[in-house]
């Protein structure tokens, strides 16, 4: 699937050096993906009076502030295997029957922030999911209001389930296909890379960009599970290969975002004298 403009510039960003972006790399990044130049354009002003993006310096943006918090977090898929502990049976559980669903987009906003999280609804209103991320229970709350949970969900920790529930809430995640799709994107990228080099160079950028956003998504949508209701070495193999990918492909797009040379006058006045 194609990406529009406006997430491809806001993903672009995410990526750029120094984490600004030209107009002119916006134009040639997206014209790769059949978009065009007016399009671009047209992204990147409402981009701006949305406030995800903003002017860096005369014709190049990065992220503003509304852009920048949910930016942060998933950034962070670089450090998933530092964001995992040891699970001891207990349960991250928000309750959320409180809450209006007549706002779309508070009810938006929740639905998300609870799915970046890894929670699944158990009952109506009640999501949870394993305590095993570092920080616990306290960081999970922290995360959820950053991302746009309202501050009177109740968040909390339960340590004794009943047999039933427990049993039930084990069921909730297909830890199984988790792994599979783990194991199935690894070789995907390791085998696109045993060939990338025979790709042109604006093939190369094109095709590295759709499997490493596809790959990092997955990662940044991982609930994180832990053993036994998933391979956590299948996962551990995975990180390290989408890592390994970005590296490539960021090196692939910083060739593609390069200037063209320019010849030096002292080179041009060298060749001439050869000649004569």
């Amino acid at each position: 699937m194609m990406p529009r403009p406006r997430q491809l510039i806001l993903k672009l960003l995410l990526a750029a050096e120094h984490g600004e972006l030209s107009a002119r790399d916006a134009v040639a990044s997206c014209a790769l993906f059949g978009i065009r130049e007016n399009s671009v354009r047209v992204a990147l002003l409402r981009l701006a009076s949305a406030g995800l993006i903003e002017a860096a310096t005369r014709g190049s943006y990065r992220l503003g502030p509304h852009g920048a918090g949910l930016a942060a977090d998933v950034s962070t898929w670089r450090s998933v295997e530092q964001r995992v502990r040891t699970w001891r049976g207990g349960w991250v559980v928000v309750h959320v029957g409180n809450l209006g669903r007549s706002d779309r987009t508070a009810l938006r906003d929740r639905d998300r922030a609870l799915a970046l999280l890894g929670l699944c609804e158990l009952e109506r209103g009640l999501f949870l999911r394993p305590d095993n991320l570092v920080g616990g229970v306290a960081s999970v709350r922290e995360r959820l209001h950053t991302l746009g949970l309202p501050a009177d969900a109740a968040v909390f920790l339960a340590s004794e389930l009943d047999p039933t529930r427990d049993a039930h809430a084990r069921t909730l995640w297909n830890g199984k296909a988790l792994t599979r799709s783990y194991r199935q994107t690894r070789q995907q990228l390791e085998k696109w890379r045993q060939r990338a080099g025979k790709l042109d160079r604006d093939a190369a950028a094109r095709e590295s960009f759709l499997l490493g956003d596809d790959a990092i998504r997955q990662l940044v949508f991982d609930p994180l599970l832990p053993d036994p209701l998933v391979d956590i070495g299948e996962r551990s193999a995975f990180v390290a290969a989408v890592l390994e990918f970005d590296r490539a492909g960021h090196d692939i797009w910083q060739r593609f975002l390069a200037p063209p040379p320019q010849s030096r006058p002292a080179d041009t006045n060298r060749r001439s004298l050869e000649v004569s």
